[in-house]
């Protein structure tokens, strides 16, 4: 079973060249083109994505997170939200290796199996990273006016948050 794990990914990859040959289509030509495709597409999203990480990058360095972080611990502890996964609510939509960290740190602090622990858990992964996805595929196609799709996705972050913490009462 341990062969077949690792072997997985060159197994899918294998499939997909066989059956594009079967099917008559040039797989290396193919695969060429989309290369060249995806270069373009990584020159022309690169400039968002420095942005996006030069910013999350100021607002963690300069204090800004711990300082709101402070002010607003005692409004979800009314609420009911854990103060010590507000770093994470906060982070994750803007960075996934930033949230990753602070996810980490949570987990070594208070452990997996706490309560802070099992909500961080579940809100690492119910949760987006949305302008960090946003920024990459609407830069991708070259997408300005971005209507409804922030609001969606924050009120999709917060349902998924605020389940988090329902789930972890119910059940833990």
């Amino acid at each position: 079973m341990n062969y077949i794990i690792k072997a997985i990914i060159p197994i899918i990859v294998l499939f997909i060249v066989f059956f594009g040959a079967a099917k008559g289509v040039k797989v290396y030509e193919c695969f060429v083109e989309g290369a060249k495709d995806g270069i373009g597409i990584c020159l022309r999203i690169f400039p968002y994505l420095l942005a996006m990480i030069l910013a999350v990058g100021v607002f963690r360095e300069s204090g800004a997170l711990d300082c709101f972080i402070r002010i607003i611990t005692p409004f979800v502890k009314l609420i009911g939200i854990p103060p010590e996964v507000v770093p994470l609510i906060l982070i994750k939509p803007l960075s996934g290796s930033g949230s990753l960290g602070v996810f980490a740190e949570i987990l070594n602090k208070f452990g997996a199996d706490s309560s802070i622990g099992r909500t961080a858990s579940i809100i690492m992964g119910s949760t987006e990273t949305i302008f960090y996805t946003i920024t990459v595929y609407f830069g991708a196609v070259k997408i300005k006016k971005i209507r409804h799709t922030l609001w969606a996705a924050l009120m999709a972050d917060l349902i998924a948050i605020i389940m988090s913490i329902l789930l972890v009462r119910i059940f833990f």
